[in-house]
């Protein structure tokens, strides 16, 4: 089992001594990979918690990428319609390409109706356009020319392409991960919630998932069974204020991690 944690590209967590003393620590603490997440245009009455602040999860994962050397990189999840396809797999491309190869790259449709009108992009059509964007990325990644609205260009840099996790609800996101032979990166309670879910699915799944870290028991029981069901990554969700708070939850996390 892999064991990765989030951490917070948002709010006032995101300055950027807090960010790089926490993925250095995580590296330092053999932790397999940190996740951030993805919103661009965040309403007034929708900012509790955040106060509207994220940072852009391409050029936050480059620059932690460059302070780091070893740990994965992860995004959980870029949401797809915001984006036009070309300059979002050069993006992708790019951060693979600079980093080594650890991207770990999650993927979703969006939800929030206020960042959907502020970026011009039709709520309804979300899931074509994910789809349409997962069949562009895949060329990018494997043909020699991509064709883009019906333009041949060459696609470079052309690293190994990341490993895709599809974000949402298993309804959805379950089919679409079979179809195009990704994984699957659920937020989930507890093992019995996503066992139910993954009936029939044979696909990667790094799950996101809130452990008991004051019980170390109980967060290795957790971690056992989320490893009988095949999860092959677990992603540690945590909250906190500040770095102190942020390292005292890691290093439990570790310690955990190292016994199971």
């Amino acid at each position: 089992m892999k064991v990765g944690v989030t951490l917070r590209n948002m709010g006032p967590q995101s300055q950027p001594e807090i960010m790089l003393a926490g993925a250095r620590l995580a590296e330092d603490l053999a932790l397999d990979s940190v996740w951030i997440t993805d919103h661009i245009a965040i309403p007034p009455d929708d900012a509790e918690g955040s106060g509207g602040r994220y940072t852009d999860p391409f050029t936050t994962l480059a620059w932690l990428g460059g302070a780091t050397s070893r740990i994965g990189l992860g995004v959980g999840v870029l949401v797809v319609p915001y984006r036009p396809p070309l300059p979002t797999a050069k993006a992708i491309a790019t951060v693979q390409e600079l980093t080594g190869g650890r991207l770990l790259l999650g993927l979703g449709v969006g939800w929030m109706d206020a960042e959907f009108r502020a970026l011009g992009v039709d709520r309804r059509q979300r899931g074509q356009l994910t789809e349409e964007f997962l069949e562009f990325l895949a060329s990018c990644f494997s043909d020699t020319v991509v064709q883009s609205r019906g333009q041949p260009m060459l696609f470079e840099p052309k690293p190994a392409m990341p490993p895709v996790y599809l974000g949402g609800q298993a309804k959805h996101a379950l089919p679409r991960a079979q179809r195009f032979g990704h994984g699957w990166l659920p937020m989930v309670r507890n093992p019995e919630q996503l066992a139910e879910a993954l009936a029939g699915f044979e696909g990667p799944v790094t799950a996101m998932v809130g452990l008991p870290l004051e019980d170390a028991g109980a967060s290795r029981e957790q971690l056992r069974r989320y490893t009988a069901l095949g999860v092959e990554r677990l992603v540690c969700a945590v909250r906190y204020d500040t770095l102190a708070s942020y390292e005292a939850q890691l290093r439990r996390l570790a310690d955990i991690a190292k016994a199971v």
